[in-house]
């Protein structure tokens, strides 16, 4: 252990037998796989998941990233739990953290100490589930976690190109619970402590499972059943598979959703309705757990590990995003409703952050997935509770929506008045859009600008992130963005307060290329557009295919799932690269290829405006 740690090795949970012992542990209850190194910290699922079993009096142990390439010993070692297996990727689908967008391997992996690369096998949860079910063939294996949540029914693989089944007939695990996995883990624990049999837990809220054709399917009087093209239906036909993904997300952003089935094979599929979103209090039981916030000291001599770099000194403050952005996968998983941490659970965990070792006085990210969507909800629930629009903000903002930035004003000032809070920052993404009165339109202005001069003046590191991701209507109205319009209106607003502040910042924007609608006359127009308004771009990224996301089924069918009709994208690697090559007109060894390019579209007009004559 270092000498400034607070912790003894027993303050984690235990990752071998020889801290079992140290414990005093005979058994355990539950032992839990990840790809992820253990890091035991509220950001990072397999700690939080640990942490609440813990809480319960369970005996937890975690194996961060067992090897798959030796005798397996890995998972073994052990034992058998009481209760059951749990398996997750870890904090991402194991194929992004192994592969780019271009499908080539990447060469470091930010949740491995040093960043080392091929700790993690791919397809992590399936390869972890199989070895423990062929070992353990009779103990309960219960799988989660990102990966785990977004392949829960017949869904399109960009890595292997093909359309595979629900993640629980590739694996042979008993139970999947998809979403945040606190709340249906803690009825699940309760039900097994009762007596009530692992094979019987088949009325979990937010669990999945394969129901064997003898088995006659268990009805819930509140729940109504909703059955989506099977396996072998939408192997035939992508206009059929598209169209299930409406009934998907419509029914996972329900306050109370109906039961999805679908069949595969001889077996029928069935998705159990989402909880409630977490309530504050919660919210704040899960943060306020005993985490030492740190590493495993198993890894120290090992190297950084990347991703606790980036986060050790950042506090999350809510869960959920209402964007419904078409590529994003966070409301997917988080849900669209947010839930948010009471002020007093934010603040006492700040000035945890400030006691850690190494602290200098600055907090990297007060945020969320969206930095600032803290606090927000329906006015009126009941107007939520029959809503089953995937997205709170697109095409434009609900009048039901509560888009008060006061509460995270105040919280980002009671943050500052720490006496040993130098500087904090936002580090996660701002919705920009929120922030202009001509989108937001019933907001107070006085109050969005208060939010904006309070991040430019308090909040910002010489650089402002925002994302929005496209120029052209056509494609932003696809992924479910604001016009780029907008844009151009915030910024005026950045610009106006940037010199009026006597600041010097910059504005960063995000974009992203290949996306479905996304043509490469749009792209010239992007270099065109983004050109002329100032910036050389340098935060962009290519449309990466992920599971249960509106852009990857129309990038795999064709089709738009809401409307069935037929969408163009990019789906060559020639056809993505080109793409992907306007953002960069700046770069000498591009100009020729735009040149020829914009002529080939009739778009001469265009090589003035980006390479000049």
């Amino acid at each position: 252990m270092k000498q400034n740690s607070p912790y003894k090795r027993s303050d984690w949970l235990p990752t071998n037998a020889r801290e079992v012992k140290i414990r005093g542990w005979e058994d355990l209850d539950v032992i839990l796989f990840t790809g992820d190194a253990y890091i035991d910290h509220p950001a990072f699922g397999p700690a939080v998941v640990g942490r609440m079993l813990e809480s319960m009096g369970l005996k937890v142990a975690i194996v961060p990233q067992p090897n798959v390439k030796d005798n397996l010993q890995d998972f073994t070692k052990l034992g058998k739990p009481n209760l059951f297996f749990a398996v997750t990727s870890g904090s991402m689908d194991s194929m992004v953290s192994n592969y780019t967008a271009n499908k080539r391997q990447r060469d470091d992996d930010a949740y491995t100490p040093g960043g080392a690369k091929g700790f993690r096998p791919d397809y992590a949860t399936t390869v972890y589930t199989q070895i423990l079910k062929e070992k353990f063939p009779d103990i309960p294996v219960v799988i989660g976690g990102i990966e785990a949540s977004l392949r829960r029914v017949t869904h399109y693989d960009y890595w292997s190109d093909t359309l595979k089944p629900n993640i629980l007939t590739e694996s042979g695990a008993d139970l999947l619970v998809y979403g945040m996995g606190e709340q249906p883990l803690r009825e699940l624990v309760q039900l097994l402590k009762k007596g009530v049999p692992f094979s019987s837990l088949k009325t979990i809220l937010q669990t999945a499972y394969l129901n064997h054709s003898d088995n006659k399917l268990i009805k819930n009087k509140n729940w109504e059943d909703v059955e989506i093209h099977s396996h072998e239906v939408c192997l035939k036909d992508k206009m059929k598979y598209s169209s299930n993904f409406k009934t998907i997300e419509t029914e996972s952003n329900k306050v109370h959703g109906r039961r999805i089935l679908q069949k595969v094979k001889d077996k029928l599929l069935v998705i159990n309705p989402p909880f409630p979103t977490m309530t504050e209090k919660e919210m704040d039981a899960s943060f306020d757990l005993p985490y030492t916030r740190l590493p495993h000291p198993r890894y120290e001599g090992r190297g950084a590990i990347p991703a606790f770099e980036m986060i050790q000194f950042s506090v999350n403050i809510h869960r959920g995003c209402f964007g419904g952005c078409s590529f994003c996968t966070i409301s997917a998983h988080q849900g669209k409703f947010i839930a948010s941490r009471s002020k007093e659970s934010i603040l006492k965990e700040v000035d945890k952050v400030t006691q850690m070792p190494g602290f200098k006085g600055y907090l990297s990210d007060v945020g969320g997935p969206s930095a600032n969507m803290y606090k927000m909800k329906g006015k009126v629930q009941e107007i939520c509770d029959r809503c089953t629009s995937p997205s709170c903000i697109s095409p434009v903002i609900c009048h039901n929506l509560d888009t008060s930035h006061q509460p995270l004003t105040e919280l980002y000032q009671a943050i500052d008045q720490h006496p040993k809070v130098k500087k904090s920052f936002i580090g996660s993404g701002i919705r920009y859009d929120l922030l202009v009165p001509e989108f937001n339109k019933k907001a107070d202005p006085k109050e969005l600008q208060a939010y904006t001069v309070e991040v430019l003046k308090n909040h910002v590191s010489g650089r402002l992130k925002v994302a929005p991701e496209h120029t052209s209507d056509n494609v932003l109205k696809i992924m479910r963005k604001p016009s780029f319009s907008n844009f151009h209106k915030f910024k005026n607003q950045f610009d106006t307060l940037n010199k009026k502040l006597g600041l010097n910042l910059q504005l960063i924007p995000y974009f992203i290329s290949s996306h479905p609608a996304s043509e490469l006359e749009d792209m010239a127009n992007l270099a065109c557009e983004t050109k002329d308004m100032g910036f050389k771009l340098e935060q962009v990224q290519g449309f990466t295919p992920t599971p249960m996301t509106v852009a990857t089924e129309i990038y795999y069918s064709g089709y738009h799932p809401y409307t069935l009709k037929k969408v163009y994208t990019p789906r060559s690697k020639k056809e993505r690269e080109d793409q992907h090559q306007f953002f960069f007109w700046y770069k000498k060894d591009k100009q020729e290829w735009i040149r020829r390019t914009l002529l080939r579209l009739n778009r001469g007009d265009m090589i003035a405006k980006l390479l000049g004559r």
